[in-house]
């Protein structure tokens, strides 16, 4: 209703109405929020892991804890919307015939990321960044922007694909 509304006061002041094809402009896609999400789920389950070694936790390592899995699981659901909103806004017909895998590498990030969110595995967590990694490339292939692999300069100090925007 409001909507309606507002619309209509525009129409009396002669704005047009404007439509878009996706939720953001184009061109402003970038895989490295999903990227910066698993490398925080691998932090995640390392500083886990490290509670774990012990016999018993006092209630700052409790709390800790249960920061930590909440921060994993947080940064599960944002790997996964920016995944699915970069594969299904940007992805068009040209990608998928250049990169026909990207419709089951985004559904098997999706899974695993599923799987790394129920469970405290870091070998499921680093196939997982290789996955997304993955992904990454073909992202900025699809965009004629060449990539580069390195360690991310903070832990958990895995590989990252980054694109080479030196020209």
């Amino acid at each position: 209703m409001f909507g309606k509304f507002i619309r209509s006061k525009l129409d009396v002041m002669n704005v047009p109405q404007l439509k878009a094809h996706c939720d953001i402009p184009c061109k402003i896609y970038d895989p490295h929020h999903a990227q910066v999400a698993v490398l925080t789920m691998i932090r995640m389950i390392d500083l886990i892991q490290e509670l774990n070694g012990k016999d018993s936790l006092n209630i700052t390592e409790q709390t800790r804890l249960i920061r930590f899995v909440s921060q994993k699981e947080e940064h599960g659901v944002i790997l996964k919307n920016e995944i699915r909103v970069i594969w299904g806004d940007y992805f068009k017909t040209p990608q998928f015939e250049k990169f026909p895998e990207i419709h089951e590498l985004t559904h098997s990030i999706m899974l695993l990321t599923s799987k790394v969110k129920q469970e405290i595995n870091r070998d499921d967590a680093l196939e997982l960044l290789k996955k997304v990694n993955r992904f990454s490339e073909i992202f900025w292939l699809t965009k004629g922007v060449k990539v580069y692999e390195a360690v991310s300069p903070y832990p958990p100090s895995e590989n990252v694909v980054y694109p080479d925007l030196k020209k």
